[in-house]
């Protein structure tokens, strides 16, 4: 064959198909897929669920598991994926950072979300994480309505679900606290609904809607919340098989106003008065979320067309009963039992609206928890709690007295200390000032070390410390001193308990996933709330956030 009737066999073999044609193959001049069963859309759920439990331990998750039904907590396990090894990446583990991490993969350094408030230099006032003036209510009272995700400086998964679908994707989000729904819900969301305790109504502000929708004013016409504070708490079994917990009245348990001490039964109608803020510290109130949760599904017909929706649940009142009783209490395990059951009825009615095997869901916390100090006192294990406002007052007198300067110390949010530098930098004693206040700060009880937060490089700390607090600084909203606690101590009160440092009783959190595309077993493997959202991408083959930072769970698929 001629070396010009070659080059044209060849080119003919290797030219591009023409623009309508289809490509056939050299061997059997057949297209490359005939025969084969071709993939015609990208295989994704009706719904994804995502739900956050405010205050949950990981080890909730076996602590209480053979007084679990076999529909709620047993059945995540016995169905779904485990990672039991996941922890939070980053300080302060506090509820607003908690669930913008979970949802955007990133962590406050870059998501600005850096605690439930801080100072703002600038403004000289604290922040509230989703305070908006120029938001409005929209079915509750003017101030708590005064809100949106604005001050979230990322993206969320929520957000680039909507962006990949051409904002044809639903996404809501539902929570007794605002920041609970708000800020998984993202920026584009088409709803976030909270509870306001002075109405006892769900509401949201004009961020998403001038209104709210008939059937959100027919479940608030309901007045499910007088309903459920008319009768008191008690335990949803005998109280004499709670034999996970301690003693049921404990000097240091917090009361409810009003009761002469901390046992059950709980009388709930006469703590009312003019609001119904106190469901949110009672197991009621998970309910009461939930309920809610199912109409905002019906109302906004999600689960329903070929496009996946997005539900993004809080449930807060695990960490207002956890706050006031602590981990220890018969209030906490009947809180999760009653959990257990909502979880299963939850459970079936999506499997009933939506389709068994269409819907996937995964549950996680935003942090865990630390043991009550008066319990570990009892117990002869170290601990103790830190007054922080009194150490910043003591600071404060011992900086004027030593530089005649007063009030160096303007806040102390989050385990760090924010100082009023303009006025150290015109006295010329910036640096001073402040190595005099961590030298001060160290010889507190509780104390393990305290150093300058913009020097945090060249501090020597020990890992995950250095990794985690380096993580949760902003350079715009940080403080400039950092307080490390001893393990056991936290900063509160006589009575209850707190979260928001690094160690694992308050960064170990469950996660687990269960329905449409995950595979029953577990991983002990170590992995981190902003895992999360980059896993949920890959599975329904969208970006992940644009903040983040973190990897693919790939277990849960295999």
């Amino acid at each position: 064959m001629s070396r010009i009737k070659l080059l044209a066999v060849i080119c003919m073999l290797t030219a591009p198909v023409a623009l309508g044609q289809k490509a056939t193959s050299p061997t059997t001049g057949f297209p490359p897929n005939y025969g084969k069963k071709v993939q015609k859309e990208v295989p994704r759920p009706k719904l994804v669920v995502g739900m956050v439990v405010d205050q949950m331990r990981w080890d909730y998750l076996y602590r209480y598991y053979d007084r679990y039904t076999e529909n709620g907590f047993k059945r995540l396990l016995n169905e779904g994926f485990s990672c039991e090894n996941t922890l939070v990446p980053y300080t302060p583990t506090i509820t607003a950072c908690g669930h913008t991490c979970v949802y955007t993969g990133s962590v406050p350094a870059i998501h600005g979300i850096i605690g439930n408030a801080w100072y703002n230099k600038a403004l000289k006032r604290s922040v509230y994480c989703t305070e908006d003036s120029t938001a409005s209510a929209v079915g509750g009272s003017e101030a708590a309505g005064k809100m949106s995700p604005r001050n979230m400086l990322t993206t969320t998964i929520t957000d680039e679900l909507r962006l990949a679908t051409n904002f044809r994707s639903k996404v809501v989000g539902v929570a007794i606290k605002d920041r609970g729904a708000i800020l998984p819900a993202g920026h584009s969301a088409n709803a976030a609904y909270w509870y306001d305790g002075v109405t006892g109504n769900f509401m949201t502000s004009n961020f998403y809607m001038n209104s709210l929708p008939a059937w959100a004013e027919a479940f608030n016409n309901q007045k499910w919340p007088a309903k459920y504070l008319s009768q008191p708490w008690n335990t949803l079994y005998p109280i004499e098989t709670y034999v996970q917990s301690t003693e049921d009245d404990k000097p240091y348990e917090g009361r409810f106003k009003g009761q002469k001490n901390s046992a059950f039964p709980h009388e709930l109608a006469g703590m009312m008065g003019n609001s119904f803020g106190i469901l949110s510290s009672t197991p009621f109130g998970n309910t009461f979320t939930l309920e809610f949760a199912k109409k905002a599904l019906e109302g906004h017909q999600m689960g329903k067309g070929p496009i996946t929706d997005f539900l993004a649940v809080s449930l807060s009142s695990t960490d207002y009963v956890g706050h006031q009783h602590g981990p220890n209490s018969i209030e906490i395990e009947d809180t999760y039992l009653r959990l257990d059951k909502d979880l299963g009825e939850f459970f079936k009615y999506l499997d009933r609206t939506v389709g068994k095997g269409q819907w996937l869901f995964f549950i996680t916390a935003d942090h865990a928890v630390a043991h009550v100090p008066g319990f570990l006192e009892e117990h002869r294990i170290p601990g103790g709690a830190w007054d922080d406002g009194a150490m910043v007052k003591s600071l404060n007198a011992a900086a004027e007295k030593e530089f005649g300067l007063k009030k160096v110390i303007l806040s102390a949010y989050n385990y760090q200390l924010s100082l009023d530098n303009e006025a150290l930098e015109k006295a010329g004693k910036a640096e001073e000032v402040k190595q005099f206040l961590i030298r001060e700060t160290l010889k507190w009880p509780g104390i393990a070390n305290a150093f300058d937060l913009h020097k945090m490089g060249s501090t020597a700390l020990p890992e995950p410390q250095k990794s985690m607090m380096t993580n949760g600084y902003n350079v715009q909203r940080s403080g400039d001193i950092m307080v490390v606690l001893q393990p056991g101590w936290l900063d509160g009160g006589k009575t209850g308990t707190t979260h928001g440092l690094w160690n694992p009783y308050d960064a170990h959190i469950p996660l687990v996933w269960m329905g449409w595309g995950v595979r029953q077993g577990k991983t002990n493997r170590t992995t981190h709330m902003t895992d999360i959202a980059p896993t949920v991408a890959a599975m329904l083959r969208i970006q992940m956030p644009n903040g983040n930072v973190g990897h693919v769970i790939e277990e849960i698929t295999k």
